[in-house]
């Protein structure tokens, strides 16, 4: 029972996140067929090809992947013709669904910045950014509560109790309680708020050398969006809201800015990835591919599979169609016809992912001999 009440108070208090484990797909699907899929002759799959052999170094393991991986390996490079062949001989698309019934949902982009940064801080040099700290405790439940596997809850110790961790106004606060724990300093709060957003990014060092950062863990704090207390607020209208309206607001506005940034709870603490990584591993630990790598709910879609997206690009009524990987995740994309766009890395990509929010659908691309329980179909063709 004791363990119990502490598990509950840091449930409630400290917040909860799933461990990266494959769980089974949950979500209804409805059949469908390549003809479905917005303009997919025209498209180019042989780029989405190449994006999924990158996942089958991991999901060639499993039994239902391990056929389609073989015979991708057969595929001659960008052969857009032969590509276009093997997804419509492997696979049979699948359309996501709501729990509503709608076929719609947001779809939003991703990126991964780069900051100007120092090992040393100095006056321009002087916010810092954290590794993951050695007090920061883990407690796993699915041991002792199986119904509650999966789950992972984060707190630190303080004299013989186990408290939350601290929270970003803790944190970023006069007392440094992670003194220590950095692993370089940047100059701009703002830019380093959104690399916690974005979870991966790249060091810019006074020298040229450039270091690749990736998540590493994170305080077990709720996340709560900053750009949602602003329109609550009245200070940005639906239609003006984007990462470059945020930023510009907090810039206009340093000491409410600072204290919006602090209402956002969560933080993350990075680490520093080998010298010559050029792109940022997934939750499904391969390197993303900027245009073709797309973050998912797992609960939804397994991490690994060829996702088609209908959409739009951002600010525009251009269509977006296009045969993607789900090779990660994000906390705040939940839900079934939910996606994250990569968009790569630096600054037109973060304009571009920035501006991206718009309704799209989903069809995920199972093999075949994909095994299947009734429940997650939901009609037939």
């Amino acid at each position: 029972m004791k363990l119990l009440r502490l598990c509950l108070f840091l449930l409630f208090l400290a917040g909860c996140a799933r461990v990266p484990v494959p769980p089974p797909i949950a979500a209804p699907l409805r059949t469908a067929g390549f003809a479905d899929l917005p303009l997919w002759q025209e498209g180019t799959p042989a780029a989405a090809l190449e994006t999924f052999l990158n996942s089958c170094n991991v999901i060639a393991k499993r039994e239902q992947w391990a056929q389609v991986c073989n015979e991708a390996l057969m595929i001659p490079a960008a052969d857009e013709q032969a590509a276009r062949h093997f997804f419509e001989d492997f696979f049979t698309p699948w359309q996501l669904i709501n729990e509503d019934g709608s076929d719609s949902g947001t779809i939003t982009g991703y990126y991964v910045p780069e900051l100007e940064g120092s090992r040393t801080p100095d006056d321009h040099f002087k916010y810092p950014l954290y590794r993951q700290p050695d007090d920061l405790l883990t407690v796993d439940l699915a041991d002792v509560y199986p119904e509650l596997a999966g789950y992972r809850l984060r707190g630190r110790v303080e004299g013989h109790r186990v408290v939350p961790y601290f929270d970003r106004g803790q944190i970023d606060g006069a007392n440094n309680p992670l003194a220590g724990n950095e692993l370089f300093w940047v100059a701009d709060p703002v830019e380093l708020f959104f690399l916690h957003i974005q979870g991966s990014g790249r060091i810019l060092l006074p020298d040229g050398e450039k270091v690749m950062l990736n998540y590493a863990d994170q305080n077990g704090r709720p996340y709560r969006s900053i750009g949602k207390l602003l329109l609550e607020r009245g200070a940005m209208t639906r239609d003006q809201m984007s990462m470059q309206n945020i930023r510009s607001w907090v810039a206009q506005n340093p000491e409410a800015g600072r204290k919006l940034l602090d209402e956002n709870p969560s933080y993350v603490f990075f680490r520093e990835l080998p010298e010559g990584v050029e792109s940022p591993p997934g939750a499904l630990g391969v390197p993303l591919t900027a245009e073709r790598s797309l973050a998912v709910d797992r609960r939804s879609i397994p991490l690994g599979a060829p996702v088609f997206l209908a959409t739009q690009r951002p600010d525009s009524d251009e269509p977006l169609n296009r045969l993607m990987v789900a090779q990660d995740t994000g906390g705040a994309i939940k839900g079934r016809v939910r996606a994250d766009f990569f968009w790569g890395m630096g600054a037109d990509a973060g304009e571009l992912a920035g501006r991206m929010k718009s309704q799209g659908q989903l069809w995920v691309l199972l093999p075949k001999t994909y095994k299947m329980d009734d429940s997650q179909v939901l009609s037939k063709r």
